[in-house]
């Protein structure tokens, strides 16, 4: 199943398609940074993306980063639309060098983000860190998912990012993975949509 996202605004335009499989994705976002963020997402979630965009990054990089997490957010939802076939929870930690992340997830439609990381850095190149935290509180919104994402060790604030996007990618294909029983995934029957 491929979901094709659209999202035009005064500040972005955003086509998106995302389905599972392990091929490489087409991601042109207009930020260097956020590229190869999506790219480890895709590759490690097992999704292939092909994203293009044309933001207003001669502002910042907020828009981009925000539209396409609400994007992604959404396409991610209706991926995920047979709850009788997923694992429901997913936790996964990621080490990379000397940083350490975790991301916990629960598909539960109810969206909430927690989201704890003090980076080293403020800036990865030209890319904000605190972008990073707008980017997974837009994609468990609109995904409604229950998300927890906790920097346990840091360093090179690369490194910190990374080791966070590939966590939550590693959480999210766990929660998503199949289950060997054919049922929701919830004593009360029901998983909220």
């Amino acid at each position: 199943m491929v979901i094709k996202k659209e999202r035009i605004t005064k500040e972005t335009s955003i086509r998106l398609s995302v389905k599972r499989g392990l091929t490489p994705s087409t991601i042109d976002t207009g930020v260097g940074f956020l590229n190869h963020m999506l790219d480890l997402l895709a590759f490690h979630g097992h999704f292939v993306f092909d994203i293009q965009v044309n933001g207003d990054t001669d502002v910042d990089d907020h828009h981009t980063t925000e539209d396409v997490g609400i994007l992604l957010g959404q396409a991610i939802a209706e991926l995920n639309v047979d709850k009788t076939k997923i694992q429901r929870y997913g936790t996964a930690y990621v080490p990379m060098d000397e940083t350490l992340a975790r991301s916990v997830i629960d598909i539960s439609g109810r969206p909430f983000l927690h989201f704890e990381a003090r980076f080293t850095a403020q800036k990865v190149g030209t890319f904000d860190v605190e972008l990073v935290k707008e980017f997974f509180y837009a994609i468990a919104i609109n995904a409604r998912i229950t998300a927890h994402l906790d920097l346990i060790r840091g360093g090179n604030t690369h490194h910190e990012i990374e080791a966070l996007f590939k966590a939550f990618a590693q959480s999210l294909r766990i929660a998503l993975s199949d289950s060997d029983i054919d049922r929701i995934p919830s004593s009360k029957g029901v998983i909220q949509e």
